[in-house]
């Protein structure tokens, strides 16, 4: 069925054996975080905490918790949606199917959002401290909406037609806020608020904006979904949900989605910011306190027997995880539309998503020739680092088609073995520096500020790829531990990196010979902790993207430049030791996680999960 609210949506979990109750007192202050992790980790159920501490108001977690439970959610629009996304990439798919094509019309009419007068979130007022006050890490500035629905419209067009609905960040507490009067807005890059602020800025006035909480699955998902600048996040949300969205539009007011739970509205002066943060981010770590807009508080409601929905991000995989393989499912053959000649792009979630992308693309326009290099592939790299929230991928691994057509860019260590097989380290790297990458990376020079590479490899094996370590190897003194990450791929532990100028990684390098044992392996990684970094996949992809930039951390062995292309004979060597500037990781409290030891102890319908 398709959503209205958020209590049907729970209500039918419920009825479903999706979703479990916990009737213990929980405190919203780190142990509701630690229990949603623990339970999602587990593969566990949608969990409502019916008594918050000092709250009035139950909230629920892991919604989304599972893929399936996901499209269990969405089962009577799914489809629907995918064939509309297809329909408009490809319009001839009607008349190859037009059973599916008119059975996807009713989502059409779903998509123009309702205007209504009032609204059943309009119910109540309250104030900013009654809402649940989570905390997700020990050292998060403050307490967060971790599921806000954030709307604004464009000051110089305003209207449904093209706002912006967006999940940024909400601080209810803590730094320099004062209290039920001001809430901060973390908002990254290339995001669709920021066209909206800078339209407020350039025109002197402030930027209307409400907040939503609950409501339809559907809004939640809506404000994730990356689509183009100026379309309505609202259109997808009505198709998703089944129903048009109804918004409360008064005169000289920005509208309210009349089905949330709460609301929150207030203005931007889009000239004045406030210190935001530390929050403990979707990379696993902490991102910094750093000045960013805040919003001028005017109201705060809520419906009758309202419910606060909550995720909790940190190292993945989290709940955000499942949001991206459900975006995934909806928008991966549109990938081809987009970008011309590519396949499929994969952004790799245990690396942070941004910091590492995989693709798949063509080598076409060159059939004639008998040595196959990167050239196409370049030019759709360069496509898709063009291209909406992909313009903030950090390694983008591209690859030719025709090499394996079997092969899938979600299989991460098949399409590492493949590169591997074929990459050559003289030609295939092309960074991009002083560029702008993810505002949460702190690898690189400063807050938004870094570089990229673009590794591109097509052709025929160049290599084989050892997967045991050479008895002969020799290590420079402070390397050691050797360990195999995958195929082809060695970590070795170094010194601890104690300042921004250390030489330790280059002069590893220079030390090593082109008949060296350890050339055997393309790609080096040095880290702090190698048999953590290659216990598991997920360790390895985690450490390496989010502790490196590409033009900082990258060394290799022989190297050379040659019309300013950088290249290396040898070995890739990546430096992925924590460095001074980067943000500390998240870690649970310890006293929290005794706390929620003894619920699992006590028994329960969450014990297993616990």
């Amino acid at each position: 069925m398709a959503y209205r609210t958020l209590r049907q949506c729970v209500a039918d979990l419920e009825r479903t054996g999706q979703l479990v109750r916990l009737t213990d007192e929980i405190s919203a202050e780190l142990e509701a975080a630690e229990i949603q992790r623990r339970v999602y980790q587990r593969g566990g159920p949608a969990v409502l905490l019916e008594r918050v501490t000092g709250c009035r108001f139950p909230m629920v977690s892991n919604l989304f918790g599972t893929i399936d439970r996901a499209r269990f959610i969405f089962r009577d629009t799914l489809d629907r949606v995918r064939h509309l996304i297809a329909l408009k990439m490809d319009p001839t798919q009607f008349g190859r199917a037009p059973g599916r094509s008119l059975r996807a019309l009713p989502a059409v009419w779903h998509m123009r959002p309702r205007r209504v007068s009032s609204g059943p979130v309009l119910a109540h007022e309250l104030t900013v401290d009654q809402l649940p006050q989570l905390k997700s890490w020990p050292d998060d500035g403050g307490a967060y909406i971790t599921l806000p629905q954030v709307y604004t419209e464009d000051v110089r067009d305003p209207g449904l037609h093209s706002a912006n609905l967006g999940m940024y960040r909400v601080q209810l507490s803590g730094g320099q806020y004062v209290s039920n009067r001001q809430v901060g807005l973390h908002y990254q890059l290339h995001r669709g608020i920021g066209v909206h602020h800078a339209a407020a800025r350039d025109r002197g006035v402030p930027l209307p904006v409400s907040i939503f909480v609950g409501g339809s699955p559907a809004m939640t998902l809506a404000a994730v979904m990356p689509l183009p600048e100026g379309m309505s996040e609202l259109i997808i949300a009505g198709a998703l949900g089944g129903h048009r969205i109804p918004m409360v539009c008064r005169a000289g007011h920005v509208p309210v989605y009349a089905e949330a739970d709460f609301c929150i509205q207030g203005t931007i002066d889009p000239t004045r910011t406030l210190p935001e943060g530390p929050f403990g981010d979707h990379l696993g770590y902490y991102s910094l306190q750093h000045e960013f807009p805040y919003l001028q508080v005017e109201r705060v409601t809520c419906r009758d027997q309202a419910l606060w929905p909550f995720t909790v991000v940190g190292r993945p995989p989290q709940e955000d995880t499942v949001f991206g393989q459900l975006i995934h499912e909806l928008t991966a053959p549109a990938v081809p539309h987009v970008v011309p000649g590519v396949h499929a792009v994969h952004a790799v979630d245990a690396a942070g998503v941004h910091p590492l992308m995989l693709a798949i693309g063509s080598e076409r326009y060159v059939p004639y020739e008998t040595r196959r290099l990167p050239r196409e592939l370049l030019t759709q790299a360069h496509a898709i680092l063009g291209t909406g929230q992909m313009s903030l991928a950090k390694y983008l691994w591209i690859v030719d088609r025709q090499d394996d057509p079997a092969l899938d860019a979600g299989n991460v260590p098949a399409f590492f073995r493949h590169a591997l097989l074929r990459v050559d380290w003289r030609r295939d790297l092309h960074f991009q520096t002083r560029t702008t990458i993810d505002t949460l990376d702190y690898s690189g020079t400063a807050l938004n500020e870094g570089s990229k590479v673009i590794i591109a490899a097509a052709g025929p094996p160049i290599r084989a790829l050892p997967v045991e370590i050479p008895a002969e190897l020799s290590l420079p003194a402070g390397f050691h531990s050797p360990r195999i990450c995958l195929p082809g791929v060695l970590a070795l532990q170094g010194p601890a990196c104690a300042h921004a100028g250390d030489t330790a990684v280059a002069r590893f390098c220079q030390e090593q010979t082109a008949e060296s044992p350890i050339n055997r392996f393309p790609w080096i990684v040095i880290v702090d902790d190698s048999e953590f970094t290659a216990r598991h996949l997920d360790n390895f992809l985690w450490v390496v993207f989010t502790r490196s930039d590409p033009a900082a951390d990258t060394y290799g062995i022989g190297v050379s430049v040659e019309q300013k292309h950088w290249g290396c004979r040898g070995a890739l060597v990546t430096d992925a030791r924590i460095k001074p500037q980067h943000a500390p990781p998240v870690v649970e409290d310890p006293a929290v996680s005794r706390r929620v030891d003894a619920l699992a102890a006590r028994g329960g319908p969450l014990a297993p999960y616990l």
